[in-house]
């Protein structure tokens, strides 16, 4: 073998980085952090929803950069439930996508709980509930076992790429013990660095037979929950990680080929994070624009097909509204969009645009 992997150095894993090189990146990541943390404390019910969307964004972007689509809708009923709204929606949620869910609100609920084996196994269960991955059986709710070497390939079949590979299976359980013994120790390391560490150290191992990319973001984010200090999650890693899935791939395959000086993984893991970070207060500081728009309309009387509207604008609307899209969206005849929104112009609510085009255009009064 050509390439020397992670895992084969002999001082693995004591990993080193640029401290220097990352004092600008985290001094950033933490002013996020404390400026969406105490945006949310102000937040009240609005904060409430925005923590069923961030997670149920971890949920969904975490499963798809493996290829797995899960329903919204059922992911986002399942998420509001665990949260205790019993009000989210009477959508109905498969076995497979309440124990995906389950998942992740353990790992983030108890994040101050010690990592275990037996954690890692009942999460990984509700991966594979079936005990088969794409038809093939695989060993479930334990460590990998024979089935040598364990390579990370892409590519059809005859002429696939190896990307990784993993350690031999005889040396997982040693090796997940002086992770999980890191995980629950304590030390002066910056936790978000100790989130990208665990990352990568942990899909360095590949300790399942399947599913450690999924494992390894569900370690990350009780990571993260602990970095905050807090289980309510208002940001998505996984998302952003969906965004730049080719670059995170990259990034990875990069490191588990490089040295034991993971300055690199670090650099770019911690932009991912910003990213995230930055995604979530631009939410916020429209969740709260709303909050303060409804406010200052409080004592106007709109109909019900106006207030939807006017929420559908706030929510992020594709497009530019028109008289059309108005009647299609609350199943009325066009005279009466028209109607309703002249009346919402002339309450200050919206206002005409100057898109110009064959169609009117309206857009709101922020």
């Amino acid at each position: 073998m050509n390439t020397l992997y992670l895992w084969q150095k002999d001082d693995f894993p004591r990993f080193t980085w640029d401290t220097q090189a990352l004092l600008t990146p985290l001094s950033e990541v933490h002013l996020l952090q404390g400026q969406l943390l105490g945006r949310m404390a102000a937040l009240g019910f609005e904060g409430l929803a925005q923590q069923v969307e961030a997670l149920t964004n971890e949920v969904i972007g975490s499963s798809e950069i493996e290829g797995v689509t899960l329903n919204a809708d059922s992911v986002r009923s399942s998420v509001a439930r665990h949260l205790g709204l019993d009000t989210a929606g009477n959508e109905r949620t498969d076995h497979y996508t309440e124990g995906v869910v389950n998942a992740l609100m353990q790992a983030t609920k108890q994040y101050a709980e010690p990592l275990t084996a037996e954690r890692m196994f009942a999460w990984h269960a509700a991966f594979f509930p079936t005990g088969y991955s794409d038809g093939y059986k695989i060993t479930v709710a334990n460590w990998r076992k024979g089935d040598e070497p364990m390579l990370v390939v892409s590519g059809p079949m005859g002429k696939e790429k190896v990307h990784f590979e993993a350690p031999p299976s005889a040396e997982v359980p040693k090796m997940m013990a002086a992770f999980i013994d890191w995980v629950n120790a304590e030390d002066q390391t910056d936790s978000f660095i100790r989130a990208a560490i665990a990352h990568l150290w942990f899909v360095t191992v590949h300790p399942f037979d399947d599913g450690n990319g999924r494992m390894a973001r569900t370690i990350t984010e009780m990571m993260l929950a602990r970095a905050d200090k807090s289980s309510q999650r208002f940001y998505s890693l996984s998302a952003e990680l969906l965004k730049q899935r080719k670059n995170y791939y990259e990034a990875l395959e990069k490191s588990q080929k490089g040295s034991l000086d993971i300055t690199p993984w670090l650099v770019w893991f911690v932009q991912a994070l910003h990213n995230a970070l930055l995604s979530a207060l631009k939410t916020t500081e429209r969740v709260l624009r709303k909050a303060e728009f409804w406010s200052r309309h409080k004592d106007i009387e709109l109909n019900e097909r106006q207030r939807k509207m006017v929420n559908r604008l706030w929510d992020g609307f594709e497009g530019n509204l028109t008289t059309q899209k108005y009647a299609k969206i609350n199943h009325c005849s066009q005279d009466t969009a028209l109607r309703d929104i002249q009346a919402l112009i002339e309450k200050g609510i919206l206002s005409k645009t100057d898109n110009g085009g064959r169609s009117t255009h309206y857009e709101l009064n922020c």
